[in-house]
């Protein structure tokens, strides 16, 4: 490893989740119609960067931002700059719409092997939009290094290791990891700032680096529809049947009637 920590925060652009019920699904290209849903930065990847910040804050070092999404992606680059990241990347070619979880990791890991050694890469445990929590551990294997997920706190960290607590059901794991590392963290581990109005004029003014497949070296049969080994055959909103009765009388007449409903129904 280096001597100052480099921290680089994997982050996308999702529809805005306060507008998830007005979403729907194209039943020809089986994708998301985005038209009039405002786009944002993904939640959770917000809870990664401010992770990430903070670490910069108590031991120095140096905070990446990569996003991979269409030209106006550089949005979220903006927010990160905004928030105070050194440097915001943004991944952004036609060959990688379509990419599905396996094929975006495999982008995400080629553009981080181009920055060259890093010691953590923090990601949002999920998306929004996918809520798959598969990209951070298909990273980690890309970029062979290990991994922990929905970590809700970092108890301590050196430039070699860190220790962290795990949610796990009804608990917590505590874990320790040796850097390099991928971390991916839940909505619990810190509340992510607000940017300054001066940060905010401030990142207007500064450079976002846009890279291709072909900047990266990325194999194009490995990304998009052709290199996604999943996708989407069909979607359909299921349609839920349910009978309503209701009864009106004592608490024991009521009790012998639903037991009555519940024998001629065969459940019980």
């Amino acid at each position: 490893m280096t001597e100052e920590l480099q921290i680089i925060v994997c982050i996308k652009q999702v529809p805005d989740p306060h507008y998830l019920s007005k979403i729907t699904i194209d039943p020809v290209t089986k994708t998301i119609r985005r038209e009039g849903i405002p786009a944002v930065m993904n939640p959770l990847d917000r809870n990664a960067l401010e992770e990430a910040l903070r670490i910069k804050e108590q031991l120095g070092g140096r905070v990446v931002a990569i996003s991979m999404g269409p030209p106006q992606a550089e949005r979220v680059c903006r927010d990160a700059l905004a928030m105070g990241v050194d440097e915001a990347i943004l991944l952004s070619d036609r060959v990688l719409a379509g990419s599905d979880t396996l094929a975006t990791a495999y982008a995400l890991s080629m553009a981080i092997k181009k920055l060259g050694s890093f010691d953590i890469v923090f990601c949002g445990n999920e998306t929004v939009d996918g809520s798959t929590a598969q990209v951070p551990p298909q990273l980690a294997e890309f970029l062979k290094v290990p991994h922990i997920t929905r970590v809700r706190k970092i108890l301590s960290i050196n430039r070699n290791e860190l220790i962290v607590e795990r949610t796990i059901e009804y608990g917590y794991m505590k874990l320790r990891v040796k850097l390099p590392a991928v971390i991916a963290v839940t909505k619990e581990i810190n509340e992510p700032r607000l940017p300054t109005v001066s940060a905010i004029l401030k990142c207007y003014r500064k450079e976002i680096k846009k890279w291709t497949v072909s900047d990266i070296g990325v194999n194009p049969r490995q990304v998009g529809l052709e290199g996604s080994p999943t996708r989407v055959i069909d979607v359909f909103s299921p349609e839920v049947k349910r009978k309503r009765k209701i009864f009106e009388g004592t608490t024991d007449e009521a009790v012998e009637w639903i037991i009555e409903k519940l024998h001629e129904a065969g459940i019980i």
